[in-house]
């Protein structure tokens, strides 16, 4: 069968740069799929994407579907024709859905009797008759959050769409998409080619860049920016700050990329060398420079979307667009610093954080509390931890990240330093924000530790009681990446805290803030009404909140390790969770123990025999003795296992106590000859009442011990 390759490309109007490479991609996917779907062979798929289009190209695709041999089995014999012999309505309905007339039917013999049968062939179809469909239901599908019309038309796209290019080899492909009828022709750049230019599957890139200024790759587009940003940065004699994010933004903004060099004054480097690069990176989708030593210069980098013959000329413009920012933020760098960090926390009072919870001077508040208290357990000292939190959302008031909010914190970090205050509680305004996404760095400071789990708990635990508890495809207030970041903390910077206390101590305050903030906005004559009923009532309920918010916590913690590649099981993390541990860290070192127990040669027997007691005691339908009667042990297995298990039963209750799980596991599993002589010569279920009574006794103590530190009865085997 001949093959061809296939060409489609939209052109449109500047389509969004941080949604572009998503845009390609889906397109891709989704004619892949299509294609796939349709049983049409073909070779690899390839994107392009630039601001003004979307392209996929498909290399040798089939011309047609292969015939297909039909078999289909049809309605009983019996229910097929009436008792005269005549054909029903399910007979000439499954003759019509096969495309063939009764007389074509087959019949077919089975044990529950004669059905009807149709054999044939289905003829493939022509790839050109297929392919506009499939192209327009990937271009259904893209995700697309708002759709836009254009013109007189009906049709609806991201941005309005000027062109339409689909080719199967050199052969258009007769169709219309938009409203337009598709060609062989695309267009170049904007300013230095926009004109038809004729292509085809091919020729594509070739002719698009040596045309029409356009490299159409948009992996081979964002690498000829690295390269020549980091040229030009090397000539100006220091390295290009090149953030993975804006490199891909700027390469969804340009078509044919010209590296350009400016500068600005060297006042300006003595603000906050963060405050620059925003200004820089962040606002204008420039590259800054730093030098061979890290410090910012006053050099940026610029890709302009045009080859100028005028390069000064463009130059000249970015640095006019760029100073003014300088100088604001130079403006509220100075005027920030007129007034406190302080002075500004009581203006937090006008900030609504959440409807029902309140203010931000509210929520600063039951932080301070739950971070002093975090500090009292973990070592730090809980004064500074306060004060921390007390200053950690004042700098959202400053003018700086007012412009800037992505600057929040770490403007704190530099006020409060001059502001004169103790240097980890500047450190912790920053860092009250850490770890801000999965694999980033933790807080360094003792105080920065306490303050960002005491904020992130409150977050959690306030928008659970609010009743705005995330679902599967929204999270709004990032709770699954705070109560990561809540466990990241605790576990790898050995915090025990115990979770559910502090779980149910921010509940307390949280209900409180519903409430101040429910009567808040209640009329006057309303206050009484609301107090006595409607959500308050619910929050004098012994409510399951705490038990979700501290189940939705443990679902992360195990992403954490069952997904972390740490060597954990899924049965494993079960196994531990069904003590319920109150603290991350506690149940981390169970997991260890837990770990390490696996790998000794007595651990699958040992599992496999927990689960036999688990069953034994579930289905025991008599009240089990809270102790081993010595005088009832009759079986010299029995009196072997009760005489070992108590000569390690307090040995093995200190290791517990003392949180030395994996001491207790492998003195536990010396046992594992007994217990396997104990079931192979011992019947539990006695005739005897009392014996058996006794036997069940033992084995409940035996499990008491093991299960201590994890459901060992969990485990496969």
């Amino acid at each position: 069968m001949r093959k061809r390759d296939f060409l489609v490309e939209i052109g449109t109007e500047e389509l969004p740069p941080k949604s572009l490479p998503g845009l390609s991609q889906a397109f891709a996917d989704g004619i892949a799929a299509g294609l796939d779907s349709a049983g049409l062979a073909h070779g690899e798929i390839v994107a392009f994407a630039t601001p003004r289009r979307l392209a996929v190209r498909v290399f040798r695709l089939a011309e047609r579907q292969p015939d297909q041999q039909i078999r289909r089995k049809g309605p009983p014999v019996t229910a097929a024709f009436d008792a005269n012999g005549e054909p029903t309505r399910a007979a000439t309905a499954f003759a019509a859905s096969c495309g063939a007339d009764l007389v074509d039917l087959g019949r077919v013999e089975e044990t529950k009797g004669a059905f009807l049968f149709f054999t044939g062939l289905r003829v493939g179809e022509d790839t050109a008759t297929l392919l506009p469909g499939i192209v327009q239901e990937s271009l259904d599908q893209l995700p697309i959050a708002k759709r836009m019309r254009w013109g007189d038309g009906t049709a609806e796209f991201v941005r309005p769409v000027h062109w339409v290019v689909m080719l199967l080899g050199n052969a258009v492909v007769p169709c219309s998409l938009f409203d337009i009828a598709a060609g062989n022709s695309t267009r170049g750049h904007r300013f230095h080619s926009n004109r038809p230019i004729t292509v085809s599957p091919a020729t594509y890139e070739r002719r698009l860049a040596s045309s029409g200024h356009v490299v159409a790759s948009f992996a081979a587009r964002r690498e000829r920016i690295r390269r020549g940003v980091g040229e030009l940065a090397t000539s100006l004699g220091g390295v290009a700050l090149m953030d993975s994010a804006l490199l891909d933004e700027v390469t969804a903004l340009v078509e044919w990329p010209v590296p350009i060099a400016g500068r600005f004054e060297d006042r300006f480097l003595e603000l906050p060398p963060e405050v620059v690069i925003a200004t820089v990176q962040e606002h204008q989708r420039y590259f800054p420079v730093r030098d061979a030593d890290g410090r910012l210069t006053p050099w940026f980098i610029t890709v302009s979307n045009i080859d100028s013959s005028a390069p000064a000329q463009v130059r000249t413009g970015n640095e006019r667009v760029v100073r003014p920012r300088l100088a604001d933020a130079a403006f509220f760098w100075d005027t920030d610093r007129k007034q406190p960090l302080a002075a500004r926390r009581k203006a937090l009072g006008s900030v609504t954080f959440q409807k029902q919870l309140g203010s931000v001077l509210a929520k600063s508040e039951r932080v301070a509390e739950l971070a002093e208290r975090i500090a009292e357990v973990s070592g730090a000292d809980p004064a500074l931890a306060r004060r921390a939190a007390d200053l950690a959302k004042c700098d959202l008031m400053t003018a700086m990240v007012g412009e800037f909010p992505e600057l929040q914190g770490l403007m704190g970090r530099y006020y409060a330093t001059n502001d004169g205050e103790h240097p980890e509680v500047a450190a912790a305004l920053e860092e009250q924000y850490w770890p801000r996404f999965a694999g980033d760095r933790l807080p360094e400071t003792s105080a920065g530790t306490a303050l960002a789990v005491a904020d992130k708990l409150d977050t959690i635990v306030g928008v659970f009681a609010a009743g705005q508890k995330p679902t599967g495809a929204r999270d709004p207030f990032g709770l699954r990446r705070a109560a990561l970041g809540v466990l990241r903390m605790v576990v790898e910077k050995r915090i025990d805290i115990d979770l559910q206390t502090l779980i149910d101590t921010a509940l307390v305050a949280v209900r409180a803030d519903i409430r101040a903030a429910a009567i808040e906005r209640a009329p006057p004559k309303d206050v009484n009404t609301v107090m006595a009923t409607g959500s308050f009532a619910k929050l004098e309920e012994a409510d399951p909140v705490a038990a979700e918010i501290y189940e939705y916590i443990m679902e992360r913690l195990r992403a954490y390790y069952v997904d972390g590649d740490r060597g954990v099981t899924t049965e494993m993390f079960d196994a531990v969770l069904a003590r319920r541990p109150a603290s991350p860290l506690d149940f981390d070192a169970r997991l260890r123990a837990l770990t390490d127990f696996l790998s000794l040669p007595d651990a699958a027997s040992l599992a496999a025999a927990n689960k036999r007691i688990a069953n034994i005691l579930r289905k025991a339908e008599q009240d089990i003795p809270a102790r081993v009667d010595p005088s009832l042990l009759q079986h010299t297995a029995e009196r072997r296992l009760a005489s070992e298990l108590e000569g390690l039963r307090e040995s093995v209750e200190s290791l517990l106590a003392e949180r030395r799980y994996e001491g207790a596991l492998r003195q536990l599993a010396t046992l594992r000859p007994h217990v396997d002589a104990f079931f192979d010569g011992v019947m539990v279920m006695a005739d005897n009442p009392a014996v058996r009574a006794n036997r069940l006794a033992l084995l409940a103590a035996l499990a008491r011990l093991f299960t201590e530190t994890a459901d060992l009865s969990r485990l496969p085997g």
